[in-house]
């Protein structure tokens, strides 16, 4: 399929992002969320597909170019130490708080069944039937560019699943989930010549003190 994405992000934004969405209905009290909660969130054991391990230093260079997209607000609030940060799903893409929900979940989860998702949805939104998420998909589905797709259903199976645009054309291989396209692989090639940069750099500071250390031995013997 080939569909204009309203954003294309990688899958630590899409976690950074969907947590932020998650913990705004879960636990509004301490939502705006700083740093460290959205550490704790993303690296979640529970609720997770797949789990993650995502360092601090990652996670608020994550942030950061997420704000910049205007995906996310930095908030500094007067006498608070602490920045704190919040979504902007909502505003971004005009989303009632069922649909918000329904992306949030299928961020959080990967692919999902309509019945999935009103299990999982909890706190976040009441789905009184499994008509209603329908009705909320296939909003989310007719936006332009739409932000959800309904896959075809696969052998053996009785019902469709969903999943989220946001990183990418949705390709299934061997009834696992891929997402493919030229945006996310031109990302992960800037996260790849990033690590290769960094690695180099580290190889020249092992020589250096390599070569300190010899200096240092030839002054004994």
């Amino acid at each position: 399929m080939t569909n204009e994405m309203v954003a294309i992000l990688d899958p630590v934004e899409l976690r950074v992002l969907a947590v932020l969405a998650e913990k705004e209905g879960l636990t509004p009290d301490n939502y705006p969320m700083s740093l460290n909660a959205i550490v704790n969130g993303c690296n979640q054991l529970s609720s997770r597909d797949p789990v993650m391990q995502i360092s601090e230093a990652v996670v608020l260079d994550t942030l950061q170019r997420l704000a910049e997209r205007k995906l996310v607000n930095a908030i500094s609030q007067a006498g608070a130490r602490v920045v704190k940060y919040e979504h902007r799903m909502r505003i971004k893409w005009t989303l009632e708080q069922d649909k918000l929900a329904v992306l949030t979940i299928l961020m959080l989860r990967g692919l999902q069944t309509a019945g999935e998702i009103r299990t999982r949805s909890g706190r976040l939104h009441e789905f009184k039937t499994v008509a209603d998420v329908e009705t909320a998909l296939q909003f989310l589905i007719d936006k332009y560019p739409p932000l959800v797709v309904k896959l075809e259903r696969a052998p053996g199976t009785k019902e469709s699943r969903y999943g989220q645009l946001l990183g990418g054309e949705i390709t299934i291989v061997a009834g696992s989930e891929q997402t493919s396209s030229s945006a996310s692989n031109l990302t992960q090639g800037g996260r790849i010549a990033q690590l290769e940069e960094e690695v180099a750099a580290l190889r020249g500071e092992m020589e250096d003190l390599k070569g300190q250390f010899e200096a240092f031995r030839q002054q004994f013997q």
